[in-house]
């Protein structure tokens, strides 16, 4: 930040951790701390508009919070599916979870994110739904971790728990996490077994 003018921007990696105290010196300096954006999905040949569609919801806890990411995943370059809901008057988490992990089961939306107060409900709800694999993630390190190795495809945040900034910032860390495959698939495809048999009974 030495060589940072005051007023200035400070541009840093995706994923770099940015300390309390730095914040503070910048906000004292009046520096602009902005991440690199991911690159958009389908930004390497995917055309078809679900390539690029993510869909979001969120009850009244999340709605805020689901507002601002709107914002961020439209700049990104990313097609938004809200799912609801449109205000903070009190509605039921399980509704928006499932209409979210529809839309991503169903190929209408590539990935999923779905927003609670404390994120654990909503999660729940998404994985009732067949082919949904929803991980509450509350850092950039789960947010890798539930890509790389389990290879979810919605992501659950707690409205409450985690500030803005850093819900932002593990949106961008899962939106640009690809699938490690490997001896993961060999899991995943497990998980997937488990459904199916529940499924049948």
């Amino acid at each position: 930040m030495e060589s940072i003018g005051e007023g200035g921007e400070l541009v840093v990696a995706l994923g770099t951790i940015v300390t309390p105290l730095a914040r503070d010196e910048a906000a004292a300096r009046g520096i602009t701390i902005r991440f690199e954006d991911p690159k958009p999905a389908g930004a390497e040949g995917e055309a078809t508009p679900s390539a690029r569609a993510i869909a979001i919801g969120a009850d009244h806890g999340g709605f805020d919070l689901k507002e601002e990411l709107k914002g961020y995943l439209a700049a990104w370059g990313y097609t938004v599916l809200d799912q609801g809901t449109t205000s903070r008057e009190a509605v039921d988490y399980p509704d928006f979870a499932e209409a979210v992990a529809n839309a991503v089961v169903r190929g209408d939306a590539f990935r999923g994110i779905v927003i609670d107060s404390a994120g654990i409900g909503s999660s729940i709800a998404a994985n009732k739904v067949p082919g949904a694999r929803a991980a509450l993630c509350y850092d950039r390190a789960t947010a890798r971790n539930s890509r790389e190795h389990n290879d979810a495809n919605i992501l659950s945040l707690g409205a409450r728990l985690i500030p803005a900034e850093v819900a932002r910032e593990i949106v961008a860390a899962w939106l640009e996490t690809p699938f490690a495959g490997g001896r993961h698939q060999k899991r995943v495809d497990k998980i997937r077994a488990i459904e199916k048999r529940h499924l049948k009974s």
